[in-house]
């Protein structure tokens, strides 16, 4: 790496510095940990009751509910269930909460830039 390339690596921009530091940047920061938390730890731990129990309730994972199709094949479908439905209900939630706060962000950082 030429050292010219590794000093612009390590220079910060004044504008996002400053945007940085503003209550619209923790509003952003703050409103996507809302949802991404949760979100992942809920999820976290609803797959690992499918690990548990497919190691550790092997009754209740192998009891039919309709001709072959038993407990562990339904809980296995709706692990994929899950996993769209939690990034239909991001995109949502982004499109809501996060996306005008980061186009406001977005606008404020090119107008410092320009003035630059």
């Amino acid at each position: 790496m030429s050292e010219e390339a590794h000093d612009q690596a390590h220079r910060h921009d004044p504008v996002y510095d400053s945007l940085h530091a503003t209550a619209e940047f923790r509003a952003l920061r703050s409103a996507y940990r809302k949802f991404v938390f949760p979100a992942t730890v809920a999820f976290l731990v609803w797959y690992l009751l499918y690990v548990f129990c497919s190691n550790w309730a092997d009754g209740f994972m192998d009891a039919k509910l309709v001709g072959n199709i038993n407990v562990a094949l339904i809980f296995g479908l709706l692990q994929f269930a899950t996993t769209f439905g939690i990034a239909y209900f991001y995109a949502n939630y982004s499109t809501k909460h996060l996306d005008p706060l980061a186009r406001k962000l977005d606008e404020e950082y090119e107008t410092g830039k320009r003035q630059l």
